[in-house]
């Protein structure tokens, strides 16, 4: 309420991705219209485990890992870098050493305003979708896994938290 009266306001919220907050909030007795008006911008955030820089070697992927990474991009990776840790003294033989936040941003716009004020959240998720191509969660660790900063198990892994 205090949002449509013009003040800032700032939450946090478990969700599993920014584009399932506004149906959460639905859920949780927020009338649609209210959300839909209200909300401007939810930003999602996970941790992704580093590879260790000590013990890093390259990896190539096995089939499972090459039908994953084509699923998510339509494609075989190009000049992909992938790593992942063997484990050392620094990481604990871990491989893994460090973590680094990955973001995403759903902002609302007309279109999605329009499909959270209708009670079929089926619409509001389609639309919200399109809109994050890209840009979601997964993606941002698919390009940390190309760039050799994590592995592609890690990738999988806040792909498939998103996913659930």
């Amino acid at each position: 309420r205090a949002a449509l009266t013009g003040h800032l306001v700032l939450s946090t919220l478990h969700t599993k991705d920014a584009i399932s907050t506004p149906i959460r909030l639905i859920d949780m007795g927020a009338p649609p219209y209210m959300v839909a008006t209200s909300l401007h911008a939810v930003l999602a955030q996970r941790l992704v485990r580093l590879v260790c820089e000590s013990c890093a070697e390259p990896h190539q992927p096995d089939g499972a890992e090459m039908n994953w990474l084509a699923a998510r991009t339509g494609e075989a990776p190009g000049e992909a870098r992938f790593k992942r840790g063997r484990g050392c003294s620094h990481c604990n033989g871990t491989g893994f050493l460090g973590r680094i936040g990955i973001y995403e941003m759903l902002e609302m716009n007309v279109e999605l305003v329009r499909a959270a004020s209708s009670s079929d959240t089926s619409l509001f998720t389609e639309v919200a979708k399109r809109q994050m191509a890209g840009r979601a969660l997964g993606d941002n660790a698919f390009r940390l896994a190309a760039q050799g900063r994590t592995t592609i198990e890690e990738a999988v892994r806040v792909a498939s938290a998103q996913e659930e």
